[in-house]
């Protein structure tokens, strides 16, 4: 359970990263705390379909993996984040990410800020 807390917060704080970097990955809220809310709320999003979703594409697309020596996994983590853009509109959550190329750049901030906390916090192993 410590551990899913952990990875929990270190997707919302990625997610928050991303967020202040690029102008056209928002999130949008009346108050700090709403705003706040909204960010956990997508991170937990985010997870889920890093869980669930993520190993199937990957494995879909294995071939293009060893094609581009890894490369695809850009696209993959933008398409990740595509689709955890599109269900928080779906759960009228007010988080958006705005074209693919934003994705692209979104998905690699969030893989190297969320590697960092994750080698920073304790994950209760």
């Amino acid at each position: 359970m410590k551990n899913f807390v952990v990875k929990t917060l270190a997707n919302a704080g990625a997610l928050g990263v991303a967020i202040w970097l690029l102008q056209d990955i928002t999130l949008t809220g009346e108050s700090t705390g709403k705003k706040a809310l909204t960010l956990i709320l997508v991170a937990l999003v985010f997870g889920l379909v890093n869980v669930l979703v993520k190993p199937i594409v990957k494995l879909l697309t294995l071939p293009l993996f060893i094609l581009t020596l890894g490369l695809i996994t850009l696209v993959v983590n933008a398409l990740m984040l595509l689709l955890t853009s599109w269900l928080a509109e779906q759960f009228d959550l007010s988080f958006h990410v705005e074209g693919f190329w934003t994705a692209v750049l979104g998905g690699l901030i969030i893989s190297i800020v969320s590697w960092a906390l994750n080698v920073v916090l304790p994950d209760g192993d």
